[in-house]
């Protein structure tokens, strides 16, 4: 026999004594174990699992003519048949195999032991394949020997058990600043600019309506990271101090917090309602305008529905909205009212509305101090201004025709449910009606 049939049945022995043993333990129950038995019974686990993944990976790095003897489009595709699993995750295991089997020895070394596991492997092999090409050789064994070390603890300073991925991925995209000082900022500037231009490249958002559920847009968005990041910040800003309001704006004031999706998505419907058109760029000649049908009765009487015209809708250019909802925009948003008498006739195209001026804003924030709603305590800055005097009816952007009120009040304000009533203090009082 040769020697690689030797080796070969020996792999194979392996595993078959590997299932054998598994198989013999199967009806036991590790309740049982006492606690320090289940600690080490878990780490060996784990390790045994990276050890298989090791060997899994380094056959079917070895295994292309499996798949082209079954007209395979690849082993992974062929195993993932094969045995009922995910092509996707075989795939990912695949694609580490090569480079690792191409070029990181060390890595397939502590997998092999159990002492790497495969989110770890993932990790450092992306990182150690993205340095420049132009660091010698001993530069990359000293990073593959770096990160090998932060990943099993085998490094002084390092925890025991080593870095989870999280770090370690922190650690493989600075490792050229420990290994190669002299050339690393010029490379990382490099590989900024690259990954900037290839996020930018992908950038893309699209909108569609929800159609299991009327009223819905699903926004699906693919952004560089720093734009994510601050949109995470400005919509923390929203959440982190109004987490009540959220609650309530919600339906659900009993709740002690929002799931955090839920709650940024409130948040990114405030931060829309807040942006000022004067500052958007103009198109068609003007600055983004809204704009509207809506029936005069249905306009001041808090009746019926309104049309917006809405490229981004299939009913043909035209999205239905509650008159409370125009009503309420018409305090943060340009609006252009295309206002029809009883037979639809055309009363009056009304010029855009401006919003209240920073001066002004200023001024309401040095008067208002908070949320002019009985009892809340919003800060002014979160704050929106309304008309007092709505602009249905003719109303002003004037000092003494505006008030603050936080997002969840200003809901309340244009919401048909409730009655307002204005206190001798100046604040407002809601009730619902019934």
């Amino acid at each position: 026999m040769s020697i690689l049939g030797t080796r070969t049945d020996r792999i194979t022995t392996a595993v078959l004594d590997a299932r054998a043993g598994l198989a013999g333990v199967a009806e036991a129950q590790p309740g049982f174990l006492s606690q320090g038995e289940r600690e080490r019974l878990l780490t060996e686990l784990v390790a045994l699992e990276a050890q298989v993944t090791e060997l899994r990976m380094r056959t079917m790095a070895a295994s292309g003519d499996v798949a082209s003897a079954h007209g395979a489009r690849d082993v992974a595709g062929w195993v993932a048949l094969q045995t009922g699993t995910e092509p996707a995750r075989l795939r990912s295991e695949l694609k580490v195999a090569g480079s690792v089997d191409r070029a990181w020895p060390r890595v397939a070394e502590a997998m092999a032991r159990g002492a790497l596991s495969l989110e770890q492997a993932r990790v450092i092999v992306s990182g150690l394949d993205a340095l420049p090409p132009r660091v010698g050789v001993d530069v990359r064994e000293r990073a593959e020997r770096d990160l090998v070390g932060y990943g099993t603890g085998d490094k002084d300073e390092v925890p025991e058990g080593g870095f989870g991925p999280r770090h370690l991925r922190l650690l493989a995209d600075r490792i050229l600043y420990v290994v190669a000082p002299e050339v690393a900022e010029a490379e990382d500037a490099k590989r900024l600019a690259a990954l900037d231009a290839a996020a930018r490249a992908k950038t893309s958002l699209k909108m569609r309506p929800h159609g299991d559920t009327p009223g819905l847009t699903r926004i699906t968005a693919l952004v560089p990271d720093p734009i994510a990041a601050r949109l995470a910040t400005y919509l923390d800003a929203y959440t982190s101090p109004r987490h009540h309001s959220l609650h309530e704006e919600a339906g659900n004031p009993d709740a002690e917090r929002l799931p955090q999706h839920h709650a940024r998505g409130l948040a990114f419907c405030a931060l829309l309602e807040h942006l000022d058109p004067n500052k958007l760029p103009a198109h068609g000649g003007d600055a983004t305008t809204v704009i509207v049908n809506i029936d005069h009765d249905q306009l001041t009487k808090d009746l019926g529905a309104a049309g917006l015209l809405d490229p981004t809708t299939d009913s043909g250019g035209e999205q239905q909205i509650s008159a409370a909802h125009v009503r309420r925009l018409a305090c943060t948003a340009k609006i252009l009212p295309v206002v029809l008498g009883g037979k639809s006739e055309v009363l009056d195209l009304g010029r855009a509305q401006r919003l209240f001026s920073p001066a002004q804003r200023k001024a309401l924030q040095l008067r208002d101090k908070c949320c002019r709603a009985e009892g809340c305590t919003i800060p002014a800055r979160w704050c929106e201004a309304h008309h007092l005097d709505p602009w249905s009816q003719g109303g002003k952007t004037d000092l003494k025709d505006g008030v603050l009120l936080c997002s969840f009040h200003h809901h309340l304000e244009h919401d048909p449910a409730y009655t307002v009533s204005k206190l001798p203090t100046g604040d407002h009082r809601y009730h619902r009606r019934t």
